[in-house]
């Protein structure tokens, strides 16, 4: 099988899951960006409240995020907020569903005749 031209077409979505060390943030500093993140949030900065979260690794920012994503349709950018929360218990049915589809690929590709 030709993988690379199974996964090839992926290449360019740049959807790899990435972590980063988190900052060293003070608790009073941590408590002032995460009520700003919750701010944005409920004022509907998705992006912006992520960034927060991200930068002060809270975890129940991050789901919330992740859920917003899912409830967009948007697997892979949830998968990435659960995973980095860590929210392992929500990770796994994204990750079913993806290995799912990736399956599927891999079968319709070998199915297809070679040219």
């Amino acid at each position: 099988m030709d993988y690379k031209k199974v996964f090839g077409r992926f290449e360019t979505q740049n959807e790899f899951i990435k972590t980063v060390s988190k900052p060293t943030i003070d608790g009073a500093q941590k408590a002032v960006l995460n009520r700003k993140g919750n701010v944005l949030y409920n004022s509907g900065d998705i992006e912006g409240a992520k960034r927060i979260f991200l930068t002060t690794g809270y975890s129940d920012g991050l789901v919330r995020i992740g859920d917003y994503y899912v409830s967009k349709g948007r697997d892979i950018d949830a998968l990435r907020m659960y995973w980095i929360a860590p929210d392992h218990a929500k990770c796994e049915p994204i990750i079913e569903r993806l290995s799912v589809i990736i399956g599927t690929l891999l079968r319709e590709e070998e199915d297809q005749p070679n040219e």
